[in-house]
């Protein structure tokens, strides 16, 4: 790819446009692209204008950009994430009937836990997650599961690196991460009280592949001070149905 005079390649340009939404920002201007993105504003346009040629964005009658149905299309060709998710949708639905709370799907994407479906109901609790959204490895309950079952090199990195509160309950030094990652791996769940909302108790279970590995983390998001043991028997049920869906045989 080409680079521009500062030295970023088009790839670079055309990745930044498209970070420049998130599940919260959805329709935004070219020159609010341009800027979130770092371009100059003529870049910004042109990127942008191609981008709509090419369906991947789309200009309503406002002239306000948004993420188009064509780039919707390519990434869920024989995507893995929907794959997992179609797998999934049955046993959540069921979790979700039976505990009337939040259900979520997340996998690890970019050191982040990023959350593929969540099921809701109208006797839902609070809670932060959205589809498609993310959240720190060591302050939500997926993401706790994920960073317990990844690889030593994922848990050195995010051990090394800066574990910002998000809650008074959030862990944030690197030891007790620790001694948490190796009580999850040996209960084979977590249970994270008040760490993303202080309201909230986060729950989740690992869901792994054919082969065995940990590839996602079911969770539930119950009021602060609900009793968790229901929960965990129904995510532990419906974990092991995925599972035998993906083909993994305990």
């Amino acid at each position: 790819m080409a680079n521009s005079p500062s030295g970023d390649s088009v790839t670079d340009r055309l990745l930044r446009v498209l970070e420049a939404f998130t599940p919260t920002r959805t329709v935004q201007t070219a020159a609010e692209i341009g800027r979130r993105a770092g371009l100059p504003p003529s870049t910004a346009h042109r990127v942008v204008g191609e981008l709509v040629a090419a369906g991947l964005l789309e200009r309503d009658e406002d002239r306000r950009i948004r993420i188009g149905m064509r780039l919707w299309e390519l990434a869920t060709r024989s995507s893995h994430a929907l794959r997992l998710r179609q797998a999934a949708m049955p046993s959540m639905e069921r979790v979700q009937s039976r505990l009337r709370e939040h259900t979520q799907l997340a996998i690890l994407e970019q050191d982040e836990a990023l959350f593929l479906e969540r099921l809701s109901g109208p006797e839902s609790g609070a809670n932060v997650t959205r589809i498609a959204g993310r959240l720190p490895l060591h302050a939500s309950s997926s993401g706790l599961v994920l960073l317990a079952f990844g690889t030593r090199d994922l848990q050195e990195r995010i051990l090394a690196g800066p574990l910002a509160p998000v809650t008074r309950e959030t862990i944030t030094e690197a030891g007790a991460l620790r001694r948490a990652l190796a009580d999850i791996r040996r209960l084979g769940h977590v249970v994270a009280p008040g760490y993303i909302e202080d309201v909230s108790t986060g729950v989740a279970v690992p869901i792994r592949d054919e082969t065995g590995a940990v590839i996602a983390a079911l969770s539930a998001v119950l009021p602060r001070d609900a009793q968790t043991d229901i929960a965990l028997y129904e995510l532990h049920a419906a974990a092991r149905d995925i599972e035998r869906s993906l083909g993994f045989r305990r």
